[in-house]
């Protein structure tokens, strides 16, 4: 008696009923699928270059943009190395919950062929892509070469003799110039050099008789009158510099360019995955996220996660056969 006594005692010290007890731990069960609407917490964006350049911006760009449509802070971390390894790594490499995004570049494609780190777009879920930055052929406004077909009669003519300057060895703007000599037929002798602005600065020096890279690295030239873009290597015309012909309106099938876009590791569940579509494509609509890349020289380049995965699985190809002819594919 004093047992079930004691053992009653103790029941109703705690307050708690055996129906209340089973209904607390329905509760314990229930609770976290009730509350499961994503996103509950502030999200990491992981950004593979240093602060201040193209990658950092996009990517603060759409974090500024997109946390008020997310409700949560979008956090952006630079994790820099390896050519873009080391950031795009770690965001591989992330629990596929949703709160670890990424900016992806067009090493996204390249990395693996060059056997700098295993990473390539099968293993990310892609969110969208966000911009582009086409490659030009750039001379100088001094220059005799006056069209493209000027540039490619001169080329023929001697051929290896046309230096174009590009962002060193592997780099977007060196695999520009190599194809345009597939596209063209002639042979260029390419110099590389330590990022985009050396090469356009020795362009502007008279060291050089052209660069490949982007519209938005000679931009402000242009503008001044010291360099003359020929044409872009983009789909169509580019918004940043709309006067310019793409090599496609003269008859080369040449599409090359940088481009960037927002990734989540591989696995993430198809309702985060669309959650953070459709926020981030709210928030590339916004007019004032369109100025903030046009003001900085960037051209929008939207996709969807199906057209971006397709895409860049398409330019992990291209670059494959590129990276071989050049002798640098691992």
């Amino acid at each position: 008696m004093g047992r079930k006594a004691q053992g009653t005692r103790s029941v109703r010290a705690w307050g708690v009923t055996v129906p209340a007890l089973f209904l607390l731990a329905m509760l314990v069960v229930v609770a976290p699928v009730a509350g499961a609407a994503y996103p509950e917490r502030d999200i990491t964006m992981v950004v593979q270059a240093a602060p201040g350049g193209a990658s950092d911006y996009v990517a603060r760009t759409m974090a500024q943009y997109a946390a008020p449509i997310l409700g949560v802070r979008i956090n952006v971390i630079n994790r820099t190395g390896g050519a873009g390894a080391v950031g795009m790594g770690f965001l591989a490499n992330s629990r596929p919950d949703g709160y670890t995004v990424g900016y992806v570049p067009v090493e996204l494609s390249m990395l693996k062929h060059l056997g700098y780190a295993d990473i390539y777009p099968g293993r990310f879920d892609l969110i969208l892509r966000a911009n582009v930055l086409p490659a030009a052929l750039t001379v100088r406004a001094d220059s005799p070469y006056r069209s493209v077909e000027d540039f490619i009669r001169a080329a023929k003519a001697r051929p290896g003799a046309l230096s174009v300057g590009n962002a060193g060895p592997g780099s977007i703007w060196h695999l520009a110039a190599a194809a345009l000599e597939d596209a063209a037929g002639v042979q260029l002798k390419h110099l590389p050099f330590d990022g985009a602005a050396p090469a356009v600065a020795a362009l502007l020096g008279g060291n050089l008789d052209a660069v490949t890279v982007s519209p938005s690295e000679v931009l402000p030239h242009v503008q001044a009158g010291r360099l003359r873009i020929l044409a872009v290597m983009s789909e169509s015309r580019s918004q940043v510099v709309p006067d310019v012909p793409t090599f496609r309106e003269l008859g080369y099938d040449l599409v090359i360019m940088a481009w960037g876009g927002f990734a989540l590791p591989k696995g993430v569940p198809r309702p985060v995955l669309e959650t953070l579509h459709a926020a981030f494509k709210q928030a590339y609509d916004n007019p004032g996220f369109q100025k903030a890349f046009l003001d900085r020289g960037i051209e929008p380049g939207y996709m969807d996660p199906a057209a971006f995965t397709a895409f860049a699985n398409r330019q992990y190809e291209l670059f494959g056969r590129l990276f071989s002819r050049l002798g640098l594919a691992k």
